[in-house]
């Protein structure tokens, strides 16, 4: 793998951001033998002094010299200053946008086994981290390495013995931080699962704060959650100590260059093995050299740490896509599972041999006991995850060989667990087809019943409705729900009690309006109300990850199966009140 594409691997670059990054490391260099320049005027003028005296011509270039420098200088710096920081903000936000683009096209299962602030920490903290690791730490690590190595070469021109004494300390000290790699990792490991356990109870305590209050458990909840707050804190002082013996004891080995080189210069002085001039070069030399490794040597420590962040973004950026073609083959829109297998986790199977057919122009409702495999099989239907073996098809066409996008142009999904976003109600619903007209998402309103609510509120189609919808009831959210599939208008829709949220008389009218919407449909309904699906055409029971039973409603009440007996048990739940 060449260096660009290890940069570009390692710190989310693109192809342009890895460029900007050699920029960077020629722009650092650059600034840091700029500022050598000085020396060498200090050199001159230092042998002039001695001579007692300073020739016209010399106090011409002198002043130019300290012009030309001074330049120089400013120039570099304006260059570093560009390379590093304007170039590294405009990848910041390519970085992002990059981010988010995977995060549309990995499969749903990724999102199954991480932990939401985990994930919420690797999008917004690790991008931040690794935003300064490219404009702070790496240029200026990268360009003292080699600015130092340059000076270093010329030292030893001038004298093997005193370059020795300068640079045997630039090994010992960047050996003491890199000693301490697999110990900062394993603490940076153990401060991101502090900080991930904080940021979840935090994200909880505010998602439960009324079952909090209801139960009086508010100062139980908070005692817990000092308790991780407490250890975050005590764990960024530990990692923070432990960072600073490591970085502290390399820089004050740094030191003691200047020492040698003092100790060295003047032995080989009296010995008259080198002139005072030669002696006092070195010093300002090695003066002006430790310097940037002073802060380097802080960098070096700095990407070390951010070896976890990058580690954890690159779990997502090389994590497999969902693929497939944007062409749509399928003749009709007939749902077939065909043998399906799959598990969330391996190991653990939730569906096993699956097969069944959900036909255009027909309802199928999908029952069973919970954990059945019912919303499982609505998720695998419209590709949120890939099976592990068999096959769906949809009019004849595998849905594993179409994009995802592209595939989901054909459904139209109303989940139990409904998702709004804190806009308008129109925009909300407009959500079910971004080009619609504002007349035709207050036709999808009414058809869905929501245009009676919808005008109670206070800017009536305008409300913006509060972060998922806080400011509606939960009948009102499913209504919303329910008028985006009306707005979208596809040839399959899915739905997961889709009315479970509403009330006996909305509900009836839901069920007219939907009947409607499903007409020349494939329709696949989850629900466990059995009045609910005693219309449609075919019910298929799961239960334990297999197909039960399969027939029309009529047929299944005619055999002692599941069906009948759920039937049964919610009769007797009807008729149960209070005593």
């Amino acid at each position: 793998m060449k260096l660009k594409e290890k940069l570009q691997h390692k710190y989310a670059l693109s192809e342009q951001g890895a460029k900007d990054m050699f920029k960077a490391f020629a722009a650092c260099t650059l600034a840091n033998l700029a500022q050598m320049l000085p020396v060498g005027l200090l050199f001159m003028l230092t042998g002039d002094l001695l001579n007692g005296k300073i020739p016209h011509k010399h106090t011409i270039l002198y002043i130019a010299g300290t012009i030309i420098c001074l330049a120089l200088l400013a120039f570099t710096e304006f260059l570093q200053y560009n390379a590093t920081f304007f170039s590294t903000y405009i990848e910041s936000g390519v970085r992002r946008r990059c981010l988010a683009e995977k995060l549309r096209k990995i499969p749903l299962s990724f999102f199954g086994k991480k932990d939401l602030a985990d994930l919420t920490s690797t999008i917004m903290s690790d991008c931040a981290t690794i935003e300064t690791a490219s404009s702070h730490w790496l240029p200026e690590l990268v360009g003292a390495f080699i600015s130092t190595t340059l000076v270093v070469i010329s030292l030893f021109f001038y004298d093997v013995r005193m370059a020795l004494a300068a640079v045997w300390v630039l090994p010992v000290a960047f050996f003491i931080v890199f000693s301490s790699k697999n110990i900062i990792h394993a603490i940076n490991r153990k401060g991101n699962k502090y900080r991930i356990a904080c940021s979840d109870g935090i994200q909880e305590a505010l998602e439960t704060l009324r079952d909090l209050k209801s139960y009086n458990a508010q100062d139980t909840y908070m005692e817990e959650l000092n308790k991780k707050i407490k250890a975050v804190e005590n764990h960024s002082v530990s990692a923070e100590l432990l960072n600073a013996v490591f970085v502290s004891s390399a820089q004050m080995i740094l030191k003691f260059g200047i020492g040698t080189v003092a100790v060295t210069g003047s032995t080989l002085l009296m010995k008259n093995e080198i002139n005072v001039i030669t002696f006092f070069m070195y010093l300002l030399v090695v003066s002006r050299m430790y310097e940037p490794l002073q802060i380097a040597l802080q960098n070096f420590s700095a990407l070390i740490i951010t070896d976890t962040q990058c580690e954890r973004m690159d779990e997502i950026l090389s994590h497999s896509e969902q693929t497939g073609t944007q062409t749509l083959t399928n003749n009709g829109y007939d749902i077939e599972f065909k043998n399906v297998k799959f598990s969330y986790v391996s190991g653990e199977t939730v569906l096993k041999d699956v097969s069944f057919v959900a036909k255009q122009g027909e309802v199928t409702a999908l029952i069973g006991p919970s954990g059945g495999g019912k919303t499982t099989v609505s998720r695998l239907a419209a590709r949120f995850w890939d099976i592990d073996e068999g096959l769906i098809t949809v009019g004849g066409m595998d849905i594993s060989k179409i994009d995802p996008e592209m595939l989901l142009s054909m459904y139209s999904i109303v989940f139990q667990d409904v998702t709004l976003f804190n806009n308008s109600v129109l925009e909300n619903i407009r959500i079910g087809r971004k080009e619609a007209t504002d007349e035709e998402v207050i036709s999808a309103a009414k058809l869905a019943h929501c245009d009676e609510f919808i005008n109670r509120l206070p800017e009536g189609y305008n409300t913006l409705i509060g972060e998922n919808g806080s400011e509606l009831s939960g009948g009102e959210r499913q209504r919303i729900s329910i008028a985006r599939a009306f707005l979208k208008n596809a040839p399959i829709i899915l739905m997961d009690e889709a009315t479970a949220s509403l009330d006996v008389d909305n509900e009836s009218l839901i069920q007219e309006a939907i009947s409607d919407l499903i007409k020349d449909k494939t329709v696949l309904i989850i629900a466990h109300r059995m009045r609910t699906v005693d219309g449609a055409d075919k019910i298929v029971v799961l239960k334990d990850g297999t197909v039960a039973e399969s027939d029309t409603p009529a047929k299944l009440k005619e055999t002692d199966g599941i069906y009948k007996h759920m039937i049964s048990v919610q009769l007797q739940s009807e008729k149960w009140k209070i005593a």
